[in-house]
């Protein structure tokens, strides 16, 4: 693989298979690959060095099975049919996907699982893999299917596998990862239209919160408003961002700071991020901001100066500018990032005893708008509390 391409072991990459091989256990010789394509891609050192975990003891037969080693990752699902036609009253196989060590492959083990379920049966009934005496067509068959399977689920993601009577159909479905913890001061946005979805699509308390998300509402506020119990919203909101709905943001508030990343650089770049972005952040459609004015405020976000310090300083309202569209599509496309703050209870251990609940709170751990969500309090309620407080330090990161 070329420098510029490789990736790093756990990077979450989705890579290509690179070989799938069969491998049988000889009653004599041991484990061997009886067929590979392409071929000789997995050496035998290589082979050799993983071959019991490819045919493994009796308790790990029927897993899914992944190994790591030198530069490879193999997955299989390592089958015994027991039968007395058979040497050792029983016959042993394992089909096996290899790809990239780096590579992200949880996607392919339903495949490898059902791909060797199929030839399992096939085993069973016509001795498709065990038969010693097949014909010049029988021998390429089994390379001739690998093959079809390699490129197809590579090119297209899916293959239809037609062996006799018998259809077979394969797909590689995309495994999502577990979506975050929703909290109380999470703030869910819609990210793709809302009308595309029917009402009939979603269950009956999924379909009394839609309403109330506007990328403003926090779970909380929303959970009030929407009269549903706390537990079920942010349920409702975590089924929302595994099936890619919605995104959490913080919750907008004047006194937010944040900061620029690296990832402004883009918007500089890019045309057409730029044609999204104005369209987004405007306050007239039919007069976007300039691209300047945007960029500017932007790059004035830093630490220390409050989203109202920008109003005050830019007057947003006068550039066509919508501050809190400016600031979602910031945090969604993570052109800029919150500065949370951390309140932190820094008095001796002798006053651990006579802490109040707020103080409490202050453990460095609970940011401000987690801390307000928990007491009711307002922010600016939060931070006349903190003023007075000399036990109280604040941490902004």
């Amino acid at each position: 693989m070329e420098e510029d391409t490789r990736y790093f072991e756990g990077c979450g990459h989705e890579g290509p298979i690179r070989c799938i091989f069969l491998c049988e256990f000889h009653p004599v010789a041991g484990p061997k690959i009886t067929c590979q394509v392409p071929e000789e891609y997995v050496s035998k050192e290589i082979f050799d060095a993983v071959s019991v975990y490819i045919i493994p003891k009796p308790q790990l037969q029927r897993s899914i099975l992944t190994v790591n080693v030198l530069g490879y990752k193999i997955t299989g699902f390592p089958v015994r049919i027991d039968n007395t036609k058979y040497a050792r009253n029983a016959y042993y196989f394992n089909l096996c996907f290899v790809c990239d060590a780096w590579a992200r492959t949880v996607q392919y083990e339903p495949v490898v699982k059902k791909l060797s379920e199929y030839l399992m049966t096939m085993e069973q009934e016509t001795g498709f893999l065990s038969n010693e005496n097949k014909t010049e067509n029988e021998k390429v068959r089994l390379p001739a299917i690998l093959k079809q399977i390699l490129e197809d689920l590579n090119c297209h993601k899916m293959t239809t596998v037609i062996e006799g009577t018998t259809t077979m159909h394969l797909k590689v479905v995309k495994v999502a990862s577990d979506p975050p913890h929703v909290s109380d001061h999470h703030v869910p946005i819609f990210i793709v239209d809302q009308n595309m979805y029917r009402e009939q699509q979603w269950d009956l308390t999924t379909q009394q919160v839609l309403p109330y998300i506007n990328g403003f509402n926090h779970v909380a506020k929303i959970a009030a408003e929407a009269d549903v119990e706390n537990n079920l919203v942010k349920a409702c909101v975590q089924n929302l961002v595994y099936y890619g709905a919605v995104k959490l943001i913080p919750i907008f508030q004047y006194c937010n700071v944040y900061a620029a990343t690296p990832e402004l650089r883009y918007l500089a770049g890019s045309k057409k991020f730029q044609e999204e972005c104005l369209l987004y952040v405007s306050k007239l459609d039919s007069n976007p901001p300039n691209l300047r004015d945007v960029f500017m405020m932007y790059c004035s976000m830093t630490h220390g100066t409050t989203l109202r310090d920008l109003c005050v300083r830019f007057n947003p309202q006068a550039l066509r500018i919508d501050e809190r569209k400016l600031v979602q599509f910031g945090l969604l496309h993570k052109l800029i990032r919150r500065v949370h703050k951390y309140p932190v209870f820094v008095e001796g251990k002798s006053h651990l005893n006579h802490m109040t609940p707020l103080e409490q709170a202050f453990s460095g751990l609970a940011s401000s708008d987690e801390i307000c969500c928990i007491t009711g309090l307002s922010s600016q309620q939060l931070d006349e509390e903190i003023e007075c407080n000399p036990g109280v330090t604040v941490i902004w990161k």
